[in-house]
C-alpha cells in the first residue's frame, strides 16, 4: 500500500524531498564519452558550488524517436560504459532510461536511478523489473494520464519491496503537438512520492518538425521557477554544449553556458519557499 506520508527517497547519496533542491541534468542522448564527461563535471561543479545535490543524467538509447531513421544512442553496453565512466570519475550519482524489462537488471548494475520514459510508464512488467533492482525508480507521467492516475505504477513498484520512488511531472498533451503543464499534478502527486520536474520536456512539441520534435526552451526556466513555487522536490533539465546541433530534442535542450543562471535562479526561489520548514 502507498504510503502517504513517504515524501523522501534517495538517489545514491541525495534525498530528494528532505528540503534541499536536487537537480537532474545532462544531455538527451549520449553522444560521446568525451561530451558526458565534460557535461558532468561542469554541471557537478555548478551545483557544488551552490550547495545542490547533483545527478548526472543521459540516455544510451531513444526508442520512440519520432523517425525511423533518427539517431537512437550508442547503446546500451557502450552507453553503460560511459555512464560508468561519470559516476567513477565525477563522483556524481548517475541515472538512465530503459524500455524493455530485460535492461532494468544490467542497468541496475550500473546506475542510481533507473528511469521509466512517460509513454511506458504503465507497462506492469518494465515497473516491476526496475522496481526489483532496488534502485531509485523515477517514473515520468504520461502525457495521457491523470497525476492520481499514477498511484496505479506506483504500487506496481511498491509491489517488489522497493519503495525508492519518484515522480516526474512533463506536462500533459494538448491538441496537436503540444504539450502543457498543469502545476496542481505536482501537488497532487506529491500524496504519492518526491516530484521531479521536467523542465525541458515539459517545452517539448512532440513530432512537431514532422521527423523530429520541436519546442521552445526559452521557457523551460520560467516553468522551473513555477515548479519550485508550487513545491518540486527536484529539477530536471536537458542541456547541452551546442543545443542546436544535439542528436535529439534539439530544440528544448538549453545551452550549458546558461545552467549556473538557471539553477541559481531556482536555488534562490526554493530557499525563499521553504524558509518556514
Amino acid at each position: 500500500m502507498i504510503n502517504s506520508e513517504q515524501k523522501t527517497c534517495r538517489i545514491g547519496p541525495l534525498t530528494v524531498g528532505g528540503g534541499d533542491l536536487v537537480v537532474i541534468a545532462g544531455p538527451c542522448l549520449a553522444e560521446s564519452l568525451d561530451m558526458c564527461l565534460s557535461i558532468a563535471e561542469t554541471l557537478a561543479g555548478i551545483c557544488r558550488s551552490l550547495g545542490v545535490g547533483y545527478v548526472f543524467k543521459t540516455s544510451f538509447d531513444k526508442a520512440n524517436r519520432s523517425s525511423v531513421s533518427s539517431f537512437r544512442g550508442p547503446g546500451m553496453q557502450e552507453g553503460l560504459n560511459w555512464l560508468g565512466a561519470v559516476r567513477e570519475k565525477i563522483g556524481c550519482p548517475v541515472l538512465t532510461d530503459i524500455h524493455e524489462a530485460a535492461q532494468a537488471e544490467p542497468v541496475g548494475e550500473v546506475v542510481d536511478c533507473i528511469q521509466i520514459p512517460a509513454f511506458l510508464c504503465r507497462q506492469t512488467d518494465l515497473l516491476v523489473a526496475a522496481g526489483r533492482t532496488n534502485k531509485t525508480v523515477n517514473i515520468k507521467k504520461g502525457q495521457f494520464l491523470a497525476p492520481w492516475d499514477m498511484a496505479n505504477p506506483v504500487e506496481k513498484v511498491l509491489s517488489t519491496g522497493n519503495d525508492q520512488i519518484l515522480l516526474s511531472e512533463r506536462g500533459t498533451m494538448f491538441g496537436y503537438n503540444r504539450l502543457v503543464t498543469d502545476f496542481r499534478a505536482i501537488a497532487q502527486m506529491r500524496s504519492l512520492a518526491p516530484v521531479v520536474f521536467d523542465a525541458t520536456h515539459s517545452t517539448q512539441e512532440p513530432g512537431g518538425l514532422g521527423s523530429a520534435s520541436g519546442g521552445q526552451r526559452q521557457f523551460a526556466a520560467p516553468l522551473a521557477a513555477a515548479a519550485i513555487a508550487v513545491g518540486a522536490d527536484a529539477l530536471f533539465f536537458e542541456t547541452h554544449t551546442d543545443p542546436d546541433s544535439a542528436l535529439c530534442d534539439a530544440a528544448c535542450q538549453l545551452p550549458l553556458t546558461d545552467m549556473k543562471q538557471v539553477i541559481t535562479h531556482c536555488l534562490a526561489l526554493f530557499k525563499l519557499c521553504n524558509q518556514n520548514q
